[in-house]
Parts: structure tokens; C-alpha cells; sequence
């Protein structure tokens, strides 16, 4: 990107240019690719759940390698300390004094690999962090670094050696992704080019973290009308009187499912959130964060997901879709 103010066209091709970049390690998944930046320009953070080996971390470094900042990797294990992830103060016997040596999220963009693999109490480490944007370690806090994304993998609960993240950890994240096998032809491609090649060593920066801050700044100006607004807000609030649902989605997750509306509108070329963006965005923003009703014989077997497929369809909640978005 060139030093001359942002507009939608700049906007565009530095977008374009990531995405790119981003899209040649990840094989046929142009959905999480885009995910994944629309996380990172609406300041938000991202969970990747699914099986091993479908390109969860993959998707993670070629992000942090298309982005010219500071990237920290943590691979979370059962003896991951809570220090390791946030730094410690450490005594200097020349100086006499607490020295604070930064832990592993110190970094724009940070690759939580494996989070549900460490205890609940390590993975509280980064509540802080993701929500504040700083760390507090003995009574000092620590800003972290502008922009700072958290991406965090994670196998589903019911494989060996995993704890499930608190609903107050889910609650951080502004989406959660699966990546889901690929199709025969990328698979079959993936055999040919990765055969002897690693494809991200051929990967180089293609913007820096002014860039970001630049493509973040020009996402918040996107016009979001009243009447998509109360849209969002009667969603979240179906979600919450929901009868085959426990908790609902937070006030925390209608504020970010806005911000990802304003970031698709702006990659779609819009200046303007339109219902649709809303809907599309509604089951990564709001999913994980919902907890189904114990089962019942009336709600065995339903999920959030199912929740909100009737809550859009207008049978639950009854929230009126907007016409005039502008």
C-alpha cells in the first residue's frame, strides 16, 4: 500500500492482496480464508475448530506470514503456565529491582495452537488480553500490540486430552470456523505441489501492520443504518428467548457481529451493512457462544445452529427483516 489515503479502491486491492496471498497455501477454502480477515480488520479473534490435520494451524501462518508484524506461536499443553503465555516479572540481582520479561502473546498476531489442550486456568491467561487489548501482571498493566489478532485452533471435545473453554473464553472470540475436509481436486492438487515443497516458504508479506491499522480504521466508517441495527439487536435477543436454548448470545457478541457486518460490506465493495450481511454472519458470530437447552424429549438432539436456522426463518422471535438498509 502506498502513503496516499485509503480509499475503496486501495481498500480493495490491499484486501485482494491478502486474501491472495492467503489463498495459496489454503486449497479450496475460500470461506475460512475470509473469515479469518474479516476477524482481523474488525479487531475481532478467531476459533478454528475442527479434526486434526485439515490445515487449522496451516490457515493460522500463512495469515500471520501474508502480514508483515510480529507473530508468536503458542502450543498450548497440559503444563503450559499461565506466565508463559502473559510474561513474569523476574528479579535482576544488579539492579535490585522486578524485571518484566513479555510472554508469548506480546505479538500482532498470536497463533493459540491446540487452545483446549491446556487448563482452564492457562487458558484464562489470554481473557485479558483479547478483551482489553493489555496485560496486568503484578499490578502493572502491559499494552499489547495494535493491531493484535489471537487465532486459536482446537479439536472437538470428545478427542483424548481436551478441556472444553469456559463460556466466558468462547465469549472472546468473534467467530468460530470449521474447516471441513477438502474436495477431491484440491486434495488431489495438495498431493502434487506439497509433495517436496513447503508452500509457506514461497509466501512474503504483502502489507505491514500500518497497512492493517489503515484497512481497520477505513472498515469502522462504514454506515450501519438504525433499522440493521435493530436487526442485529432482535436477533441476539431471539437467541436469548429461545426455548431450546440456555444462554443466548451476550451484548458483547451483537457489537462484534456488527463490526464483521461493516468488514464484509466493505470486502463485498459496499459503503453500507445490508441485511444480508447480518444473516450470513450470524451463525459463526453467535453459535459458539449459545448453549442448547438440556435435553428433553422435545429438544434431544438440537443444536445452536438449529436455534438460529429457526430463529432467520421467522419461526422463533419473529424479528422483522429491514428493506431499506442504506
Amino acid at each position: 500500500m502506498s502513503d496516499t489515503p485509503l480509499n475503496a479502491d486501495s481498500f480493495a486491492r490491499a484486501a485482494g492482496a491478502i486474501t491472495a496471498s492467503v489463498t495459496r497455501v489454503i486449497d479450496g477454502k475460500p470461506a475460512a480464508v475470509r473469515a479469518a480477515l474479516v476477524c482481523l480488520l474488525a479487531e475481532g479473534h478467531l476459533l478454528i475448530e475442527d479434526v486434526p490435520g485439515v490445515g487449522k494451524t496451516m490457515l493460522a501462518r500463512a495469515l500471520a506470514a501474508s502480514v508483515d508484524a510480529t507473530v508468536r506461536r503458542i502450543q498450548f499443553t497440559p503444563d503450559l503456565l499461565p506466565g508463559d503465555v502473559t510474561g513474569v516479572s523476574v528479579y535482576n540481582p544488579v539492579d535490585r529491582v522486578f524485571e518484566f520479561k513479555p510472554g508469548a502473546v506480546f505479538a500482532h498476531i498470536v497463533i493459540a495452537d491446540e487452545i483446549n489442550r491446556s487448563s482452564p486456568k492457562t487458558q484464562s491467561a489470554l481473557l485479558e488480553a483479547m478483551e482489553e487489548r493489555q496485560v496486568t501482571v503484578d499490578g502493572t498493566s502491559h499494552r499489547l500490540a495494535d493491531p493484535f489478532l489471537v487465532v486459536a485452533t482446537q479439536n472437538p471435545l470428545e478427542m483424548e486430552g481436551t478441556y472444553a473453554l469456559p463460556e466466558a473464553q468462547r465469549d472472546r472470540f468473534m467467530m468460530r470456523i470449521s474447516m471441513g475436509y477438502p474436495d477431491a481436486a484440491s486434495e488431489a492438487l495438495m498431493l502434487r505441489q506439497r509433495d517436496t515443497v513447503n508452500p509457506l516458504d514461497a509466501l512474503t508479506p504483502v502489507a505491514g501492520a500500518a497497512d492493517v491499522r489503515a484497512l481497520i480504521a477505513w472498515t469502522r466508517g462504514i454506515h450501519v443504518s438504525p433499522a440493521v441495527e435493530e436487526y442485529a439487536v432482535g436477533l441476539a435477543r431471539a437467541t436469548r428467548e429461545h426455548p431450546d436454548v440456555r444462554l443466548g448470545a451476550s451484548p458483547r457478541a451483537t457489537l462484534q457481529l456488527v463490526r464483521a457486518a461493516k468488514v464484509r460490506a466493505a470486502l463485498d465493495g459496499r459503503q453500507f451493512v445490508i441485511p444480508d450481511d447480518i444473516a450470513t454472519l450470524i451463525e459463526p458470530v453467535f453459535a459458539h457462544r449459545m448453549i442448547a437447552a438440556r435435553s428433553s424429549a422435545t429438544t434431544r438432539g438440537r443444536s445452536a445452529s438449529d436455534a438460529i436456522a429457526t430463529i432467520l426463518r421467522g419461526i422463533v422471535g419473529s424479528v422483522r427483516v429491514p428493506i431499506a438498509a442504506r
